[in-house]
């Protein structure tokens, strides 16, 4: 599992570089660059692995947001501009990939692969049968195109409890309608768990579309 951590924040840390030079000049970059990977290894011994989670690719993010994050704190970058440049860093990374590949993937992932997990991980869940660090769901099947999901436990949650970077949330939760804005899926939300809500009630549906536009704002978009 470390070894996928270390993957996923190398190239995600590549293709933010362009950005954040623009923004704060290339000295910085490498200092964030330093940093960031100083503070992911010394997060990663203590972080558990939670197996064949449906939930397994997202979790391997955690880490890396945290690193970033502090390393940004480090250099003495405000909180919300922090914030902000996390989401830069998932928007520069997913862009790059092809439409039509982002659009199969929307399709065929959550329509498929992760629909079908999500009906074994709502029984696993109920059954005490996830690792402590897993997600609690309850799925919902609504049509052919259509489903959803109420989380009622969050391993990206958990982890930053275990790392004191709740901070970021629900920050963090909002990237669900960036994701599904390249993907060409449907999403929305009411509320999540880092809101104050009782479960994340989210609602997918593919093929469809998802406003990401943050500078609008994330009133009535959770």
């Amino acid at each position: 599992m470390a070894l996928k951590i270390r993957f996923i924040f190398t190239i995600m840390t590549h293709t933010a570089k362009k950005g954040i030079q623009a923004s704060y000049g290339a000295d910085f970059f490498k200092q964030f660059a330093a940093r960031s990977r100083f503070h992911l290894e010394n997060m990663l011994p203590q972080v558990p692995n939670i197996g064949s989670s449906i939930f397994a690719f997202n979790y391997l993010f955690g880490p890396c947001y945290f690193a970033w994050y502090q390393a940004l704190t480090d250099l003495g970058v405000e909180k919300p501009d922090a914030l902000n440049l996390i989401w830069q860093i998932n928007e520069n990374f997913v862009s790059r990939f092809p439409e039509p590949l982002l659009r199969w993937f929307g399709k065929t992932m959550y329509l498929g692969t992760f629909r079908n997990k999500a009906k074994l991980a709502e029984k696993l869940g109920k059954a005490n049968q996830l690792h402590s660090f897993d997600w609690r769901i309850e799925y919902i099947d609504i049509d052919r195109n259509t489903f959803g999901i109420n989380i009622y436990e969050c391993g990206m949650l958990k982890l930053a409890d275990r790392f004191g970077y709740r901070e970021l949330f629900p920050h963090v939760c909002r990237m669900d309608y960036l994701f599904s804005h390249y993907f060409h899926q449907s999403f929305r939300r009411s509320g999540t768990l880092a809101d104050g809500n009782a479960c994340c009630d989210c609602w997918y549906q593919a093929p469809g579309a998802c406003e990401w536009a943050p500078e609008t704002g994330f009133e009535t978009r959770k």
